[in-house]
């Protein structure tokens, strides 16, 4: 029955994609996103600054995360911590986060205190308490953060961390994204009231509002809270562009807390408006997008020199769109001992050459679509889910509505579309691979 359940997802057509959309920016350079799905009674309320690991400036690594933290230390009419008591009260959560290419501040709610919301949003972007004592308070939980999450870990997150730094020639895509302990022990008042007057405006955010709504009834609300806050002069984007890698880079690290080895390796990608970049989405599905993709089989079940097998696009950092710049295709797997990255390289090799040499089966694209779409509509039904994705497109694109586009974008994919992809950029040339030993053995 499951096999049956499987061949006729492959072969059903894609569920067209329209969700409801209002898109307008206030006088003060605010984009505002308004989707409404009555589905349940409840609602997201999100802002998207667009500053995050990316475009931190020199000197100020960290910057971007630093602040996740200080958003929630008050502001002119909320105390310190009371934020989050207040949506607690309504039934709600909430959470922030820091991506490559943005900051992210949301609450999930009951639909009638979408007001709630608005309003504690609106408070912290026109005054957040960037005090001395919050600064000084917030440094140290992000030092230990790192310390605990990162320094004290084993792998340390190289997949990411160490893979973008050493994959990247470009400083804005090959600095630590988490933060050097240095530059954030070293943050002055100053820098970091300069930090949020510059990249927390208006004019550099966008607020969505998703779920059990009436956008004649939130875009009132929009502009009694957000209308008068006072647009910043936000600085041109810097040039994140790569050059292109022309030969492998091949590392090897030492890991004093890891019991086994592991590898991390990552392929440079094409641009997101490239027409090559639908297939390197499902392309990668393909290869690793679950335990019956082509490296899983090879690696764990066949050969069973890798223990686990996990990568993806925008790996650990977010999804295929929320990002805007440069970006990997990342896989990493932890290995037996007595066998070598070198190894592991290559099978993932002839992996890789099976597909520019036979391209691949018409299942196997029919399943990585159903994949994606699944993994797609996943997405736009839950409010959060859905607010991220129309951030990312208002924020790099202006243009929200394009994420009615991306289903029947990925499903017009050929199979010489994938293959073609595979020639390109699955080459040795254009990856970098690094091989962590534990220390001493």
């Amino acid at each position: 029955m499951i096999v049956v359940l499987s061949l006729l997802a492959a072969a059903a057509p894609a569920a067209p994609v329209n969700l409801p959309i209002l898109y307008y920016r206030l006088p003060n350079g605010l984009k505002v996103v308004i989707s409404e799905s009555h589905s349940s009674p409840t609602a997201t309320v999100a802002v998207y600054y667009g500053v995050g690991f990316r475009v931190e400036p020199k000197g100020q690594t960290g910057f971007a995360h630093l602040f996740e933290h200080m958003m929630f230390q008050g502001s002119a009419h909320v105390k310190k911590f009371e934020h989050a008591k207040i949506v607690e009260s309504v039934g709600g959560n909430l959470n922030g986060s820091t991506h490559i290419d943005f900051t992210e501040y949301h609450e999930i709610l009951p639909a009638e205190a979408v007001e709630t919301a608005l309003w504690l949003e609106a408070d912290r972007m026109r005054s957040l308490d960037v005090s001395e004592e919050n600064l000084e308070n917030q440094k140290k939980v992000v030092t230990e953060e790192i310390r605990v999450n990162v320094l004290n870990q084993p792998y340390a997150l190289f997949e990411w961390l160490d893979l973008w730094q050493a994959a990247n020639t470009n400083w804005y895509n090959a600095h630590n994204f988490y933060g050097d302990l240095r530059d954030l022990q070293a943050a002055k008042i100053e820098d970091v009231q300069q930090f949020f007057k510059t990249y927390y405006a208006p004019n550099n955010a966008v607020l969505v509002v998703t779920g059990d709504v009436e956008a004649d009834n939130v875009r009132k609300m929009v502009e009694k809270y957000f209308a008068d806050i006072p647009l910043q002069s936000v600085p041109e984007r810097p040039d994140v562009s790569e050059a292109k890698q022309t030969a492998e880079k091949r590392l090897k690290e030492t890991d004093k807390l890891a019991n086994v080895p592991a590898l991390a390796f990552g392929y440079h990608l094409p641009d997101q408006e490239s027409a090559d970049y639908a297939p390197a989405v499902l392309l990668d599905l393909i290869l690793q997008g679950d335990d019956s993709s082509r490296l899983y089989q090879r690696l764990v079940k066949d050969k069973a020199i890798s223990l686990d097998w996990a990568g993806g696009i925008n790996f650990e950092l977010g999804n295929e769109f929320d990002y805007d710049g440069p970006m990997l295709m990342v896989s990493r797997t932890t290995y037996k001992p007595g066998h070598t990255g070198d190894e592991i390289l290559k099978e993932v090799d002839a992996v890789i050459r099976d597909v520019q040499e036979h391209g691949v089966a018409k299942k196997e694209l029919a399943d990585a679509k159903v994949r994606f779409r699944s993994n797609f509509y996943d997405e736009i039904e839950s409010t959060q889910g859905r607010a991220t994705l129309l951030a990312s497109f208002a924020l790099f694109h202006d243009e929200p509505s394009g994420i009615n586009q991306i289903v029947k974008q990925f499903d017009a994919v050929t199979a010489a579309q994938v293959e073609e992809v595979a020639k390109k950029i699955l080459l040795p040339a254009n990856r970098t691979a690094i091989d962590r030993v534990p220390e001493g053995k």
